[in-house]
């Protein structure tokens, strides 16, 4: 699969080993920044990633921060995108069968190295079912372009 990585400042640490844990897993990483922990707006970052994910040049992103909620909020800004916060197994096996989530928001300060790996390990390795979801979606979809219209 080919993805897309951002950080804030308070998710550079862990984006590192992220990213590296997905190339491992065979998948071709990208890496938006951050570049280091001087502190950068998470807007910033999850505009970057969000944009490229909904313009298809990446199957599906990730974004990290603190705990995952900030980068979230802002890449749901982006028309196109269904960005979610997995903090277990469980909300990321939801977020890719019944949202089919094209963003994962994790936290580098919420979670350890282990943790984030087996988060993203499920995300990735589980599919959309399709479906009664796929008209919930599409609910979303109207909602979306209600008030974001043609942009």
């Amino acid at each position: 699969m080919k993805l897309v990585i951002g950080s804030d400042h308070a998710g550079f640490e862990a984006k590192g080993k992220v990213l590296k844990f997905l190339q491992g897993l065979g998948h071709e990483v990208t890496d938006f920044g951050c570049y280091s922990p001087e502190a950068v707006d998470y807007p910033d970052m999850a505009q970057l990633v969000s944009e490229a994910v909904a313009r298809g040049e990446f199957d599906k992103g990730v974004l990290i921060d603190g705990f995952g909620g900030a980068v979230c909020m802002a890449a749901n800004k982006v028309k196109g995108v269904r960005a979610v916060c997995a903090y277990d197994l469980i909300s990321a096996r939801f977020a890719a069968a019944h949202e089919d989530a094209n963003i994962v928001c994790v936290g580098g300060k919420t979670h350890g190295e282990l943790a984030l790996q087996e988060i993203l390990k499920a995300f990735f390795s589980t599919a959309f079912e399709g479906g009664r979801h796929e008209r919930r979606l599409a609910k979303v979809a109207a909602i979306e372009a209600k008030h974001f219209g043609g942009r």
